[in-house]
């Protein structure tokens, strides 16, 4: 190994391997959670499957979040919030449960109203505890 020269400089590559990297690594993620084109090189369907689970998560992660939320879109939740959020990089959780709550029509209580705060102290009790 000749010090200071990668492997891609001593097999004649010339670009920048961690900007080429850096930049197909932002084109997958912006195809995966922001809807942007399938990036060349990777199996459409395959990144579309990636989405589908990506976005069943996100919806799992906000029934945990707000049940009633969830209970309020009907049995077709996920479909529902699958195409509400398909397209939408999530910034948090939070953020989430009021878009898809206005999309769907519903005035959330404030996060600091004493039935709010009652609701989320009994969520979390009831949540089954990991083992470690």
């Amino acid at each position: 190994m000749t010090p200071g020269v990668s492997g891609s400089a001593r097999d004649g590559w010339t670009g920048t391997p961690i900007d080429t990297l850096g930049e197909q690594q932002a084109a997958l993620v912006r195809a995966l959670v922001a809807g942007d084109a399938t990036p060349p090189g990777f199996d459409d369907e395959a990144l579309r499957a990636a989405e589908t689970a990506l976005l069943r998560k996100r919806a799992g992660i906000l029934a945990r979040h707000n049940p009633m939320l969830a209970d309020a879109a009907g049995p077709a939740f996920e479909q529902e919030f699958a195409s509400w959020a398909r397209g939408r990089p999530k910034i948090s959780t939070d953020a989430e449960i009021a878009g898809f709550a206005e999309h769907l029509g519903i005035r959330l209580p404030g996060s600091n109203t004493r039935l709010a705060c009652i609701f989320r102290s009994f969520i979390r009790r009831m949540r089954p505890r990991r083992a470690r």
